[in-house]
């Protein structure tokens, strides 16, 4: 039930308190009209939807690399593993360096922090487990490691750019300050289609309604900016891409 009201926040409390005051303060003081409310649909509905796909088509992006990335991992994981040249320590060691090159993306992802100095670290002693054991690594063993390390490269890079670029903040924040000044606007409109002589509460219901559903809506398109860190209901589940999954 937590996971499901991971969407109220602090955000959710400010709509809450202005689609509270603003009708109060229009029934004080007679504020009537009635505007034609499309314009502030497009300024609210448009960029919010944008946003929202934007978001979405981020997180099947990350979960396609991450298919690739664990692929790569484990296939040269394979390669060590099953290489009659290579001895036992060497491919205990090899595994080691696999696990940590996996675990560091991973760490990296779902922590807020942008510097991915903990990945780049784990493949260059990858890359330095590869140059000490050239002797035994060598052939078409070490180019298809060498292949599928490139791959592994790739979709990494490519998780990285999605963890730390977003869809555009300047949009996101044009959006939320609509969603802040809507009931504003908004509420004289429906006092008069409603009447001000009718029962106040449907007033105060629809306005609160109406703020709820675009806070709301604006909250889960802000979890899936951020797709890895377990928070909301569609973030990605890591513990599927490990290389030791269970």
């Amino acid at each position: 039930m937590s996971r499901y009201l991971s969407i109220l926040n602090y955000r959710t409390l400010i709509t809450l308190i202005l689609s509270l005051i603003v009708p109060l303060v229009a029934y004080q003081f007679k504020v009537v009209y009635n505007i034609d409310l499309t314009l502030m649909s497009i300024a609210i509905i448009f960029p919010l939807v944008f946003t929202i796909r934007g978001a979405f088509r981020r997180r099947e992006k990350a979960l396609e690399h991450l298919s690739l990335y664990r692929a790569g991992l484990k296939t040269i994981e394979n390669l060590i593993q099953f290489s009659p040249k290579i001895d036992d320590r060497a491919k205990l060691d090899g595994q080691s360096k696999i696990n940590i090159l996996n675990s560091a993306l991973y760490n990296h992802l779902t922590t807020k922090n942008e510097d991915p100095s903990e990945f780049d670290n784990a493949y260059e002693d990858f890359l330095d487990y590869m140059r000490k054991n050239s002797d035994t690594i060598t052939g078409g063993s070490r180019e298809k490691i060498f292949r599928f390390l490139k791959d592994v490269l790739d979709s990494a890079d490519n998780l990285i750019a999605i963890h730390s670029h977003r869809t555009p903040i300047s949009l996101k924040a044009y959006c939320l300050i609509f969603i802040y000044i809507f009931p504003v606007i908004y509420t004289p409109t429906i006092i008069n289609k409603i009447g001000i002589d009718n029962p106040s509460w449907l007033t105060f219901f629809i306005v609160i309604l109406s703020e709820f559903i675009l806070i709301s809506l604006y909250n889960i398109q802000d979890q899936m900016e951020h797709p890895f860190d377990d928070d909301g209901l569609d973030d990605i589940k890591l513990k599927l891409f490990s290389i030791k999954r269970k």
